[in-house]
């Protein structure tokens, strides 16, 4: 059978899909975010390879318990924007499934003072300090620009990062779409749409400052 041009998924895989959700939450479906996981794991299934991806995947042993949860170092004492280290610990590194408040960069934070004034932005790891999403500064093929970055931000509630902004690097997608660093901290989930991967991102998880 076909929707709208598309083979239609089994039965049998749309109910996988679910379990592989219902960790999430007790009441998953009743969750904004979770939700929206939900139906684009459904869309990215009805679309087939018609969002290709350059993303790098990665295994799960990356999320494996170390020292500071997933990761093997603690969150850094002076987190940019004024992210609240104690947000970022429990989601970057004692959590696979939750993320902060829809808004979060744009009501709790003055993230987007320096952004609105900035040519390039870096993101770094809360936890080790790596270079993880790039915007602006013509970085990538599309050259998107801070404006275009926050655009879309602010309509899902989250950053939202393109395949193109990913240093490849030092991130890595599981095979669910959660998105995480190499190192283990844990940043967000990959939900697609028709342009193709969007990294919805917790801004807590990308907060640190560079390693000098």
């Amino acid at each position: 059978r076909f929707f709208n041009g598309h083979r239609q998924p089994s039965r049998a895989r749309i109910t996988r899909v679910k379990d592989e959700l219902k960790p999430y939450s007790k009441n998953y479906l009743a969750n904004h975010y979770i939700m929206t996981l939900l139906l684009n794991k459904i869309k990215t299934m009805l679309a087939g390879s018609h969002n290709p991806t350059t993303a790098v995947m990665g295994e799960e042993s990356i999320m494996s318990q170390k020292a500071h949860g997933t990761s093997a170092v603690p969150v850094q004492e002076n987190l940019r924007w004024n992210c609240n280290r104690d947000e970022a610990n429990k989601i970057a590194n004692y959590n696979r499934h939750y993320a902060e408040h829809s808004g979060y960069f744009q009501t709790r934070v003055n993230f987007l003072q320096e952004a609105e004034n900035a040519n390039q932005i870096q993101f770094y790891d809360s936890n080790t300090g790596k270079s993880l999403f790039t915007i602006g500064g013509n970085v990538g093929s599309t050259k998107r620009s801070i404006q275009e970055f926050l655009e879309e931000s602010r309509k899902h509630g989250w950053p939202s990062f393109r395949d193109e902004e990913v240093n490849w690097e030092n991130v890595r997608v599981l095979k669910n779409g959660e998105t995480v660093s190499v190192d283990g901290t844990h940043l967000g989930h990959n939900l697609p749409d028709g342009k193709g991967s969007r990294y919805c991102i917790n801004l807590v998880c990308i907060a640190g400052r560079p390693n000098e």
